[in-house]
């Protein structure tokens, strides 16, 4: 036994002697699932799923193929309004989209708009280009000198081509290297379109000499020639490609048959005379609609009867089905039963009748394809230019 036990308490004024305090029992055992812990007030929340960590949040964007190539911070400008998008070397300032900026070329410095804000992205060798600043009232008030001399020369270029009576359309003069206080020299691209393979050595000559600038031809098509010009759209909008439109697609005019549109020239075809961009967007949506729905002419059975299908609604799924002269009925396609499936059971009849409406549908298909591969414009840029000059500075 420890000595100390009856010891007197040092707390106490008394004689007596020093008792053994009774311990505590433990607490039962739980088995309730643990209270919740709640941070205090002076503890930084968690952090959401989505924030990026602050120290790698410019590499998280970067695919994990080119983390071992060269990662700089670029910016995209645009050097004409519905230009190509380059990317240049931000050398560390801060644009916005919109900002008008110089850019620094191989011969000369040239304005720019930039299309796509700085981000971090990885390239594969580190690109001719530099933003240098933001461009201030000298710039714009130079740009506005080089478009009135574009403007001059683009009259005088139309005026010799009417004169020497080339069948070509000239319609865009661009500077690629700005001409002298005297609006002289500098080098310049003349757009121009037309039908057939001209010879332009005339024109060409005579506007170097009246400019005393290196002239470059670039023959284009009727599409990028809207495309450059711009304009405004039967919807009332301003034209997709010269706005947000970046390539051209082919466009047949089987997408308009598929629409169910009027096959009126006037109706179908855009402001560069050939079949509308956007009568791709909605394509691939009627496509998809149309699976299931029975063709024009297709032979159906419906709770009435017998009938030939002579009206298609594909966004409302519902079909004109006719049963005599002057006897016709809407119905929903869930409703009209193909009386010939695309394989046909067994049997002579079933399967020659089946073989001969075959023949005629691939006939039909035949001559749309036919008028489609007439009607599909593929527009792709032709240059013919006196001087090889890949770089637009």
């Amino acid at each position: 036994m420890d000595a100390a036990w009856d010891d007197p308490d040092p707390g106490s004024t008394g004689t007596g002697t020093r008792t053994r305090t009774a311990v505590a029992s433990p607490p039962a055992e739980d088995d309730g699932p643990a209270p919740a812990i709640t941070l205090g007030a002076d503890l930084p929340p968690e952090p959401a799923s989505d924030d990026p960590d602050p120290a790698s949040a410019d590499v998280t964007d970067v695919p994990v193929a080119t983390l071992g190539a060269t990662v700089a911070t670029t910016v995209g400008v645009r050097l004409v309004p519905t230009g190509k998008i380059y990317w240049c070397d931000a050398d560390g300032g801060d644009y916005h989209t919109g900002d008008l900026v110089v850019v620094d070329a191989d011969r000369s410095t040239r304005l720019a708009t930039v299309a796509a804000p700085p981000e971090r992205r990885a390239i594969g060798e580190r690109s001719g280009r530099t933003v240098l600043r933001r461009a201030n009232d000298a710039d714009r008030a130079a740009q506005r000198r080089e478009q009135g001399h574009a403007a001059d020369v683009l009259r005088a270029a139309k005026d010799r081509a009417r004169a020497l009576g080339v069948a070509a359309k000239v319609f865009r003069i661009e500077y690629t290297q700005p001409p002298g206080v005297n609006g002289r020299g500098g080098k310049l691209n003349l757009y121009y379109t037309s039908d057939e393979r001209v010879d332009l050595r005339d024109l060409l000559r005579d506007v170097a000499t009246s400019t005393g600038a290196r002239v470059e031809l670039r023959q284009v098509g009727a599409r990028d020639e809207a495309k450059m010009i711009g304009g405004i759209g039967s919807c009332g909008q301003e034209l997709c490609c010269t706005t947000w439109l970046p390539d051209f697609v082919p466009v047949s005019i089987k997408m308009a048959k598929d629409q169910g549109l009027v096959l009126n020239p006037t109706k179908v075809s855009g402001q560069c005379g050939r079949l509308k961009c956007c009568l791709v967007y909605e394509q691939a949506t009627y496509a998809e609609m149309r699976k299931g729905l029975p063709k024009l002419g297709k032979r159906v059975i419906t709770a009435t009867g017998e009938g030939r299908v002579v009206e298609v609604d594909v966004l409302r799924q519902r079909v004109r089905v006719a049963f005599g002269p002057g006897e016709s009925q809407v119905l929903p396609a869930a409703e009209v039963k193909a009386m010939f499936p695309a394989h046909p059971p067994g049997g002579a009849r079933a399967h020659a009748e089946a073989e001969t409406e075959t023949e005629a549908e691939a006939e039909t298909e035949t001559e749309a394809e036919a008028e489609a591969e007439t009607e599909t414009e593929t527009e792709t840029e032709t240059e013919t230019e006196t001087e090889t000059d890949p770089d637009p500075s």
